[in-house]
């Protein structure tokens, strides 16, 4: 019996459409897959999208008075003279207002471990119900060690086990929804990029209450919760002893006999061709790991040092109203894809590489004269990040083999993550680089 990353070769005649008696009727369940796919998709992602903020907190209360005084003085510039505030006319400063350790130190924290398991998720033996019990544990775990953490290394194993759930859920459902309707995808990636709005706004209103970090995150248990709800209550689960596709016209398995068809589109039978049959599928992973490591070097690495000082928000808040409108972006791109598709995914990484060159001229400069602008810039950033995700996985649902698309969206989910890893190692020699050159006149 084979599960989620295993293959068989099942050897039995395919249903055909010119028998309208075997031509099944409309799918009208169809909806639940949907919506239990765009929730799995909002809570795998969540954990992931809170676990940053919500352990920079924790870490302030760990580490006393000393660390959120210092917090404060960031806050109002830092590193100006002694005098100076956000809301000052004049500014003086003596250095560039930025942390000598950029984000991308902790985004590293947060995103090693799932590359980890995604790098080795189509190796394991395990049925998908294990898995998923994996992940919502894990992700339970994730919320708990972080609440009642009293020590940084209990913190950390915090945040390692909510990555470990995000990469081994992303893996396993992106694989699973091989076997269902291709719309599937879409929905899958719009809850993902909802919960980039979810976590963040959720967070900071609970948060802006007056809850403790702590409570905050405890009440976030009830996502784990709703995830496994929507896995084993409400997904309508397929057969996957074999693989199977499903017919556009009525939304019904149908089984293929195999050996009519052409060698290279044969289920793979072992691990020798699985990993020979990688590198045909750099043609969607380079694309999105480009995406991904330009996106996530302007958010960890330059987000920090763009900065228009004496407006209505802080240097903090422009940060966090930069992560917020990125967010947008990326949800509204990754909920499109029924109205509007891109083959050809390197293009945005062209363009995402334009907003590096814009980003870094700014952080150095600050040449830009409104906010605004950068506003509109982290939007459009947003956009061609989640479009990048989400095209790249509905045209290996759309364009691979049948036998072969559930190992193809399996081993492609590493993409994003090795993207986001090398980022974040990119962007904490850049982002220091950057500190340490003179003031710009902006800031005087």
């Amino acid at each position: 019996m084979t599960d989620v990353g295993e293959v068989s070769s099942p050897s039995v005649v395919p249903l055909t459409e010119d028998d309208p008696e075997q031509a099944p009727p409309k799918d009208k369940g169809l909806w639940r897959d949907l919506v239990a796919y765009w929730i799995l998709g909002l809570c795998n992602n969540y954990g992931y999208v809170v676990m940053l903020t919500a352990a920079h907190d924790i870490l302030k209360e760990l580490e006393g008075d000393g660390h959120a005084k210092s917090a404060m003085l960031n806050d109002y510039g830092g590193v100006a003279n002694t005098t100076a505030r956000a809301d000052d006319v004049t500014f003086g400063y003596e250095a560039r207002p930025c942390n000598k350790l950029s984000t991308g130190a902790i985004l590293l924290a947060d995103i090693l471990p799932a590359l980890a398991v995604k790098s080795i998720a189509s190796f394991l033996p395990l049925a998908k119900h294990v898995r998923i019990f994996l992940c919502v544990a894990a992700a339970a775990a994730g919320f708990l060690l972080t609440a009642f953490a009293t020590v940084e290394w209990v913190l950390f194993v915090g945040v390692i086990a909510t990555s470990f759930s995000s990469g081994l859920g992303e893996a396993t459902f992106l694989a699973y929804a091989t076997y269902f309707n291709k719309n599937v995808i879409s929905t899958w990636s719009s809850g993902t990029g909802g919960a980039g709005i979810a976590g963040s706004l959720s967070y900071t209103g609970l948060t802006g209450l007056g809850l403790t970090p702590k409570t905050t995150i405890l009440i976030m248990l009830v996502v784990p919760g709703l995830e496994a709800a929507a896995f084993w209550l409400l997904l309508r689960h397929k057969d996957t002893d074999k693989p199977a596709v499903l017919e556009e016209a009525n939304e019904k398995p149908e089984e293929v006999d195999y050996s009519t068809l052409p060698a290279d589109e044969r289920p793979l039978e072992n691990w020798n061709e699985r990993i020979r049959y990688i590198p045909s599928l750099f043609i969607y992973m380079i694309p999105l790991i480009l995406v991904y490591l330009l996106e996530y070097y302007i958010n960890q690495g330059l987000f920090e040092l763009v900065y228009f000082p004496g407006i209505w928000l802080s240097q903090s808040e422009q940060y966090r109203w930069y992560q917020v409108i990125y967010q947008i972006g990326v949800f509204i791109s990754r909920s499109s894809v029924n109205l509007i598709q891109f083959r050809q995914v390197w293009i945005m990484a062209v363009f995402q590489f334009l907003n590096v060159v814009y980003f870094t001229f700014e952080a150095v400069y600050y040449f830009t004269p409104s906010i605004w602008i950068i506003f509109a810039l982290i939007l459009w950033e947003g956009l061609l990040g989640g479009g990048g995700y989400v095209n790249t996985f509905y045209r290996i649902q759309t364009d691979v083999p049948a036998a072969r698309r559930e190992y193809a969206m399996m081993v492609t989910s590493i993409s994003d993550s090795v993207g986001i890893a090398l980022a974040g190692v990119a962007a904490i020699p850049s982002h220091n680089a950057i500190c340490d050159l003179p003031v710009p006149d902006r800031l005087l």
